[in-house]
């Protein structure tokens, strides 16, 4: 995975930018917010998100490590693929996606490009009680890691709510952050059977 990218701004476009990394120039597809605030020919950093596809590689730029974690979180709402999430990372950053989603604003949710009314509530439903550490301005290094373990055990046939409950008490009793997936959600397998 390419966790980030720096270089220089060769070219930008309305939703992507070129930046050329060591004489390579490489396309990276950012909100249209962050075109806006970048020059050609300054240095910039982004935190990266690439998504394999069969026949494309597309990496996904954030200035911002909260943004790009947010994004891959919209990635595990049903029916919300890459260029929705960016869509709505283009309306606003992910601490005013995240109220929005926490205090149920659907008619803020609902102005971004590709989202509709249903997905909307999709949203809400799918991450009410995921969001609350965007929605404080204060995000995790392991976010993306807590999001693969409720995945996993979501896959295992837990409710979304309870996965997330379960991690959550594996992170208040464990200190968490030298630990990889594969053993927190061993702990919160440990936390369900103590029920």
């Amino acid at each position: 995975m390419i966790s980030s990218i720096t270089g220089i701004i060769k070219s930008t476009s309305s939703s992507a930018v070129v930046v050329d990394v060591g004489g390579v120039g490489i396309l990276v597809q950012v909100p249209n917010r962050v075109t806006s605030g970048v020059k050609i020919g300054s240095r910039a950093d982004f935190y990266t998100y690439l998504v394999v596809r069969e026949d494309s590689l597309t990496l996904f730029g954030f200035l911002e490590v909260a943004d790009r974690d947010f994004f891959e979180l919209l990635l595990t709402v049903t029916g919300i693929g890459p260029k929705v999430a960016q869509s709505i990372l283009s309306g606003s950053d992910s601490v005013t996606i995240a109220s929005a989603i926490s205090s149920g604003n659907l008619k803020l949710l609902e102005s971004f490009s590709g989202l509709g009314k249903k997905g909307a509530q999709r949203l809400v439903l799918e991450l009410k009680d995921k969001v609350a550490q965007f929605a404080n301005g204060a995000t995790s290094k392991n976010h993306p890691l807590k999001n693969q373990v409720e995945n996993a055990l979501e896959g295992l046939g837990y409710s979304a709510k309870d996965a997330a409950n379960m991690v959550s008490q594996v992170a208040k009793s464990t200190e968490i952050d030298n630990l990889t997936a594969a053993e927190i959600l061993k702990l919160a397998l440990k936390v369900s059977s103590n029920k």
